[in-house]
């Protein structure tokens, strides 16, 4: 096929390491656009905006605005067709249905389905330390060569004819990872705390009276930021085979094929939901 045009965004702001690594790669195989955040807009998922404001950049455009309005006006507000949407690299892995639904990083992908055109969102993880933190002391490039060849070897391959986008997350510490398919884990848990004066970060308040703090669990026995491999469980038995968080376990390439928008799903207890609704529905009609 000719080279593709591909639209590049991420969640991490337009001067982020991740997405110069992967903008570095990615144009050696496609036409290039990056329109990506002026700032920081992690954990946004597919939040839109009603009005934004652009500023050139030598690679396109820095947004004023979330992922997914970086993919809505690359996709509509630009005089070019895109065949690739491309969303990282991350700092920090998103694996867990609930992590890749709350994604700024899937959200320009989620965004970009929507409008019919697929997308890969990459995601780089630590198999230590998990999460890239600082971001500017890891080496992204290993991610973006990774994301590169999965973009390649999907375009070419048929692969968008089933799948809307790719969920991928990649070791930026594994020299030669192996690659497995997978789908989101699905847990999730909450704490929530009145009342904290004393817990002042940036998942709670300022130590207001009424302060309520709302914390994810995402993984186990965790809390914020905190290691999530710190666990009484191993792992391994944890997380089963054909999961995200597994494949992150073994230091492992993680790519799930994902719906968008999201498909819907059919059971008879459903059909026995609306068939007994209409039935009841009749009857009050012919008893008034």
């Amino acid at each position: 096929m000719d080279e593709p045009r591909v639209l590049l965004t991420n969640d991490d702001g337009i001067d982020a390491p991740g997405l110069a690594s992967l903008y570095e790669e990615l144009t050696a195989v496609a036409d290039v656009t990056v329109v990506a955040p002026a700032e920081n807009q992690s954990g946004v998922g597919r939040t839109r905006s009603h009005r934004t404001t652009r500023e050139e950049h030598p690679w396109g455009y820095a947004l004023h605005g979330t992922p997914a309005d970086c993919a809505a006006y690359g996709l509509r507000g630009l005089d070019a067709e895109f065949d690739l949407v491309v969303s990282g690299c991350n700092h920090g892995p998103n694996a867990g249905n609930y992590v890749v639904g709350r994604s700024g990083t899937v959200g320009a992908c989620v965004e970009a389905g929507f409008l019919g055109v697929p997308g890969v969102a990459v995601s780089a993880y630590h198999c230590e330390d998990f999460f890239v933190s600082p971001a500017d002391s890891y080496d992204f490039d290993r991610p973006a060569r990774v994301a590169t060849e999965v973009v390649v070897r999907a375009l070419s391959g048929g692969v968008f004819e089933t799948a809307d986008f790719l969920n991928v997350n990649v070791p930026v510490d594994v020299a030669d990872p192996e690659m497995r398919l997978t789908e989101p884990h699905h847990d999730y848990d909450l704490q929530v705390e009145h009342d904290t004066q004393t817990a002042v970060d940036e998942q709670a308040n300022n130590g207001t009276e009424g302060d309520i703090a709302l914390r994810d669990v995402v993984w186990p026995d965790t809390v914020g930021w905190e290691n999530p491999f710190a666990s009484d469980v191993p792992l391994g038995d944890r997380y089963p085979v054909g999961t995200d968080r597994r494949a992150l376990v073994d230091g492992e390439v993680s790519v799930s094929p994902l719906t968008a928008p999201a498909v819907g799903v059919q059971s008879s207890a459903l059909e026995t939901l609306v068939t007994g609704f209409n039935e009841s529905g009749a009857a009050r009609k012919r008893a008034e």
